[in-house]
């Protein structure tokens, strides 16, 4: 779930600041891949910032990369437990991509933007070091992506930011489960 999002010109960027209230500015990508940097929103010193992330962690013991967690259980999983209850991030966009198959010999794949040309804001939790790595939140899909893949991102509210991002743990994991008001529209591309 949730291996490739795009960040859209132009505009994103005022409406990134307009939501959440700081400064920011991602450079848009059509394709943002994991192990880029990505720009995040995160809390620090008494407000939000932006931060550059690299995208995914490779634990010594991992054969691969890990991009994504799921919601229900990264505060009791060991490796993200730390990271959750102190480095909570917001990773703004303009959508993702999912691959579905068709019937055929290739995948289909979808974007699955905001209906009113709006930032999706992804929760995400990240890892302090010289270059901070960031790993995205999935949730059990909504009705609108349910049937393309079963896991979707983790989405926050941007007036649920402050409580994502600065909250103690007991308020802020109810805002992980899946919220049937975001406006998703799912375009074949």
């Amino acid at each position: 779930m949730c291996g490739r999002f795009s960040i859209s010109g132009d505009t994103f960027n005022q409406m990134v600041r307009d939501d959440i209230g700081c400064a920011f500015s991602a450079q848009a990508s059509p394709d943002i891949r994991p192990s880029q940097q990505i720009a995040t929103i995160i809390y620090q010193q008494g407000q939000l910032a932006q931060q550059e992330a690299s995208w995914g962690i490779k634990p010594d013991w991992a054969k691969k990369q890990i991009i994504n967690a799921r919601a229900e259980t990264v505060n009791e999983k060991k490796l993200f437990h730390h990271a959750m209850q102190n480095h909570r991030c917001l990773i703004p966009c303009s959508g993702w991509y999912e691959w579905h198959e068709e019937g055929g010999p290739r995948k289909q794949k979808y974007l699955f933007g905001h209906a009113e040309n709006r930032p999706f804001y992804m929760a995400g939790i990240w890892f302090p070091g010289d270059t901070p790595e960031l790993v995205t939140l999935t949730t059990s899909p909504d009705e609108t992506c349910r049937p393309y893949h079963d896991r979707m991102p983790a989405l926050i509210h941007p007036k649920d930011a402050w409580q994502w991002l600065e909250g103690n743990i007991t308020s802020a994991m109810p805002l992980l489960t899946p919220d049937k008001s975001f406006p998703i529209t799912v375009t074949a591309v």
